[in-house]
Parts: C-alpha cells; structure tokens; sequence
C-alpha cells in the first residue's frame, strides 16, 4: 500500500513537471512574437515620423537633414515658399501680364498640424536612450545627381532581452543584427523595409 502511494506521488510529481516543461516551451515563443510585435510596431510608427519630417525638412532646403539636431533646427526655424503664379506662363497668346506672388510659411506650423514632435524624434523606442542611425548625402543616379536619405536600426538595439540569435528557432526571417529602416544609400527611394 505504502509503495502504490509513492508511485502515484512519484507519477504526480512528474506530470506536473512534464506539464510545466510543456507550458515553458509554449510560453516562450508567444511571448517573444508578441513582444517583437509590440516593439517593431513602435519602431516603425517612429520611422514613418521621420521620414515625414524629413520629407519636410526637404520641402524647407531642398535636400535631406544629415543629423537629427539638423532635422530639428531646420523644421522650427525653416520656411516654406509658396509661389503662385498668375496668367498663363506657357500660354504664347496671353495678352495679360504673368505675376507671381511669393509668400513664406513657418515650417513649424506644418510640423504641428502633422502632429510631429520634434524633441526626442531620433531615439529609438525600447533603445535605452540609443538614437536610429541616420545618412544623408547626393549620389549619381541614372546620371542625375539625387538626394538620398536612410534611416534605421538594427533589431538588437530595441529588443531587449530577445536580442538573440536563440529566438530564429520562432522566427525564420528574424535576425537580431538585421536593420529596420527607411531609405536607400544608394537610391532615390523612401519606402520602409516593413513595406
């Protein structure tokens, strides 16, 4: 009597621990796609900012910011110049005289109607005070000289804890050294790697 109370105190020990091993091996991967979900999700609203910002910061200048400080100083300060042109410029029977009028908006106020916040615009969600990396520059494209703009950050630097090689076992395509931006070095582009 007392060996078949062992054996099944034995036996219920161990299908707790079968169940718990079970509930261990479940629990990880859900939360890993669920976290990286959540932080990719942050990371690349904060992005779709910047690339906005910069969009506009390109309206101002005529070329992309090359740091954040840049973007931010060029967008509070900048203006836009709106030139309307009046008559037909293109028409060669105009008998009217063309005019053009010129006027100058604060940049500031687009970047409010955008909703865009300006301070803390660069720093990566979840990246511990870590900033995305930013290039800006002109290249030769189809022998035309074009402004480029890339912006991003690698995986590692937003996720934490799951910045492992060890959770690709969940996520084939996912990789901690692999970059989520927007942009091209190389070309005249704007779209997301997300996109």
């Amino acid at each position: 009597m007392k060996k078949r109370t062992i054996f099944n105190a034995l036996m219920f020990l161990l299908i707790l621990f079968l169940g718990y091993v079970l509930f261990a091996q479940i629990r990880e991967p859900i939360a890993f796609q669920r976290e990286k979900n959540r932080r990719e999700k942050a990371v690349i609203d904060k992005l779709i900012e910047i690339r906005k910002a910069q969009e506009l910061y390109r309206g101002v200048t005529g070329h992309f910011a090359k740091s954040f400080d840049e973007l931010k100083k060029g967008l509070e300060e900048g203006q836009f110049t709106v030139i309307q042109v009046y008559g037909d410029p293109d028409d060669p029977d105009n008998l009217q005289a063309v005019t053009y009028d010129t006027t100058y908006l604060p940049a500031i106020d687009s970047v409010q109607k955008l909703g865009l916040k300006l301070d803390g615009l660069g720093k990566v969600p979840f990246g511990n005070g870590a900033e995305f990396e930013i290039y800006a520059d002109t290249v030769n494209y189809q022998q035309t000289l074009v402004d480029v703009v890339e912006v991003g950050a690698p995986y590692k630097v937003f996720m934490g804890e799951w910045a492992d090689k060890r959770f690709k076992k969940y996520d084939e395509q996912y990789d901690p050294n692999k970059y989520i931006k927007f942009g091209s070095r190389t070309k005249p582009i704007l779209s997301g790697s997300w996109e």
